[in-house]
């Protein structure tokens, strides 16, 4: 038997080891020349992509990956970068929203008549849903006065 210290110590001698070596061969990236960063991020993509399903097309997803990263900036995390899945169309059919992406039907009364296109919007964001939630069973609702109860039946 080895004693667990001399394994320890072995272990900890490697992953210096290992950790140098990887300094020794690390290639140094300039973050301030664009077009370099721009080549390395797409390299990585493609190396990433070829083992995948979408390897017929890596160059094409590559790209998409590059600019969505390059978008963010050092500012924002990797992880603000979503994939919304829509059914139909085929691989190139895909696209990169810079913004915020909504797949959502609207119906209601009028909605034929309403301008599908605006121009020059103001535009809100909103911490909240805009869906109407469905009332709790058993809700209770306290009135005092025949006014106020003509005001809900209304």
């Amino acid at each position: 038997g080895v004693h667990p210290q001399v394994i320890i110590r072995s272990m900890r001698r490697a992953a210096t080891l290992a950790v140098q070596k990887i300094k020794d061969i690390a290639i140094p990236v300039k973050k301030n020349d664009e077009k370099e960063m721009r080549d390395l991020l797409l390299k990585c993509a493609s190396t990433a992509l070829s083992s995948k399903l979408v390897a017929a097309s890596k160059e094409f997803f590559s790209q998409m990956v590059v600019d969505a990263v390059m978008t963010l900036g050092d500012l924002l995390p990797l992880n603000m970068i979503g994939i919304k899945k829509v059914t139909g169309g085929g691989l190139e059919d895909s696209l990169l929203v810079d913004g915020v992406a909504f797949k959502k039907t609207f119906s209601y009364a009028g909605f034929e008549m309403q301008p599908k296109k605006y121009i020059d919007p103001a535009i809100i964001l909103l911490n909240v849903e805009l869906e109407l939630k469905k009332e709790k069973e058993n809700a209770e609702v306290r009135i005092d006065t025949v006014e106020e109860y003509q005001r809900i039946v209304d």
